[in-house]
């Protein structure tokens, strides 16, 4: 086991590296927040790959895998669909905004600051607890490694992805995204899923042992399928964490094509991660627990050193969405609802230096980090506690923000009693039929479009002027909320 530790420990010493080397160039907001908007097609497709591709999806997809056979990889599937839907339809207009955070777009194309900030808590809420769970997959990572207690398993591996992404802001996660997706590439799709359906006996013995609806494209239930639809799929469109990364590519055409080569892979990635667990099915068909497919399988049929690269590449896995979704928070908490409480309100680059943003943004990152290392410590259930998160930002924010990029008759009563409306019937219905259920993001979703409708056609329609300057600004012809500031030195 040497080599392996050898492996993971190079590994966690080369991210805090990285991020000491992000300390460098993050000189400016747009720099630390995101990386410059300078990003091309590599780096971008392959930093949105890993942002997407998180603990869930690699532990997770693997264990989706080992209960229901290939249809366990439509979770990670409809992820990867999600990123397409967005890359292709609206990345580009997106990109073309040049603002910071979804509460942002939302200010500007429904004029003022009433909708951004009851999104901005709702969207903070979500990457809060969306950074929180994939803090907790930390505890699995290391216990397999070094029988770890879990505690201090969340303090090591949270207070590595919170010193890098405070160090550097979005330059060092990007770089250790990059190295992370690399990681992965090679860790599961190179060397893990071979390996096992080679244990296993070829996909021959794998159809002898198992069940015929093992192979069935379906078998996971088509209820269970449109769910994750509804919230993977169409919370890869609204999500802070993900258009944050959008924000970071040098023009909507690295965003449209870099995202469309992402979201392949992800789909790619969801087939490799359902193979895998179908293997372990036939290795192990016993396990307590779906989701030790993945450590199991990784411990006991990896040959030396190539253990230790998979396990990275777990490492890699939910250390990149736990720093996007870092990032993601702090950003909003920062942006969408501090700096409108202290009356800053859109424009922050008026009432401080270069220097001042920077280090504003480094220490919400550093209390969000803290959050979210406590939370993790108190939460056990990560499945309801990722559900809640999933449920209020697809019944809450889906409608208002689509709805404000497709309909020109969209206002902005419309889009808060639409956040409103859908918020509390996700609250209510889950109370209801339990956090786990189906009901409350459907209905919820619901009651969040009829609001928006009917709110919108009975109030009056967004003032012209506003709508003219969101055309401009969708047209990428003009400036952006707060001037760029150019790089100081330090």
């Amino acid at each position: 086991m040497a080599v392996d530790y050898a492996v993971i420990v190079v590994y966690l010493a080369g991210m805090l590296a990285m991020g000491w080397w992000g300390m460098r160039r993050a000189r400016s907001k747009s720099e630390f927040l995101v990386a410059g908007r300078r990003l091309g097609p590599a780096m971008y497709s392959g930093t949105m790959a890993a942002i997407v591709l998180g603990g869930a999806s690699t532990i997770g997809g693997v264990g989706l895998g080992y209960q229901y056979g290939l249809s366990g990889a439509w979770m990670v599937f409809t992820i990867g669909l999600g990123l397409l839907a967005l890359s292709v339809f609206f990345s580009a207009r997106i990109a073309r905004l040049k603002v910071y955070t979804v509460s942002e777009m939302l200010d500007l194309r429904y004029g003022g600051g009433r909708a951004g900030i009851v999104s901005g808590v709702v969207m903070w809420a979500y990457t809060l607890m969306l950074a929180v769970t994939s803090t907790i997959a930390y505890a699995t990572i290391f216990d397999v490694l070094f029988d770890m207690n879990r505690t201090v398993a969340i303090v090591l591996g949270g207070s590595i992805v919170v010193a890098y992404s405070t160090l550097g802001g979005m330059w060092s996660i990007t770089l250790t995204d990059m190295v992370q997706f690399v990681v992965k590439t090679i860790g599961v799709l190179l060397l893990l899923l071979p390996i096992a359906v080679v244990k296993a006996g070829g996909f021959s013995e794998m159809k002898a042992q198992l069940p015929t609806e093992y192979f069935d494209p379906l078998g996971i239930g088509g209820e269970t399928i449109f769910t994750y639809v509804l919230i993977y799929t169409f919370g890869m469109l609204i999500g802070q964490d993900i258009w944050q990364r959008v924000f970071t590519a040098r023009s909507d055409r690295t965003a449209k094509w870099g995202g469309t080569v992402a979201g392949t892979y992800c789909l790619a990635y969801a087939l490799a991660g359902a193979v895998i667990g179908t293997a372990a099915k036939v290795l192990y068909p016993k396990l307590g627990s779906p989701d030790d497919a993945f450590a199991t399988i990784v411990k006991d049929e990896l040959p030396l050193g190539v253990r230790g690269l998979v396990l990275a590449a777990a490492l890699a896995a939910v250390m990149s969405t736990s720093s996007g979704a870092l990032i993601a928070c702090a950003t909003v908490a920062n942006n969408d609802i501090w700096s409108r409480l202290r009356g800053l309100g859109k424009a922050p680059a008026e009432n401080a230096d270069d220097h001042d943003e920077v280090q504003g943004n480094r220490l919400f990152i550093l209390i969000m980090g803290l959050a979210v290392i406590c939370t993790a410590i108190a939460i056990d259930n990560v499945v309801e506690a990722l559900t809640v998160a999933y449920n209020l930002l697809v019944g809450g924010l889906l409608v208002p923000i689509l709805g404000g990029l497709v309909w020109k008759r969209g206002t902005v009563y419309g889009a808060l009693s639409s956040v409103v409306v859908g918020g509390l019937a996700v609250i209510v219905l889950m109370a209801t039929y339990g956090i786990l259920a189906n009901e409350p993001v459907y209905y919820g979703l619901l009651a969040s479009l009829a609001a928006y409708l009917v709110v919108s056609l009975a109030t009056p329609a967004t003032d012209a002027a506003v709508l003219t300057a969101w055309r401009e600004r969708l047209a990428g012809r003009s400036s952006e909320l707060a001037s760029e500031p150019t790089p100081v030195s330090q």
